[in-house]
């Protein structure tokens, strides 16, 4: 019986840890094909910013960014920061106006800019 009870807990635990992150289902998007796509990038920006249709990731992670801006991303699984920090550093580089209209309707307040300003 004690047996069955601490596998019932450990499964309790591991099912509220795993709600505790964002879905996975979208890790393996290639985010490198994206950036150097303008047009795609471009439609995924519009997307964020309420201007345009949205694919499913698109509106999956219009949904995640105001969560894991706010939290610094702790929902995020290693890939899913690396790809973050890829895409902030790409946008500021290369699409900074895109990038100032992104944190104009994400952090109007400028609360969470701050923490990716080295990124």
């Amino acid at each position: 019986m004690k047996g069955y009870f601490l596998i019932l807990l450990t499964s309790l635990i591991a099912l509220a840890l795993a709600a505790e992150r964002y879905p996975v289902k979208y890790d393996d998007v290639d985010v490198e094909r994206i950036l150097q796509n303008n047009r795609v990038l471009t439609n995924y920006i519009r997307c964020m910013l309420d201007e345009g249709p949205c694919t499913a990731e698109g509106r999956e992670l219009r949904k995640t960014l105001p969560d894991a801006l706010s939290t610094g991303c702790t929902k995020c699984n290693d890939k899913q920061k690396t790809v973050a920090e890829k895409v902030i550093g790409h946008l500021k580089a290369k699409r900074s106006k895109d990038w100032e209209r992104l944190i104009a309707k994400y952090d109007p307040h400028g609360e969470y800019k701050k923490r990716y300003e080295r990124s």
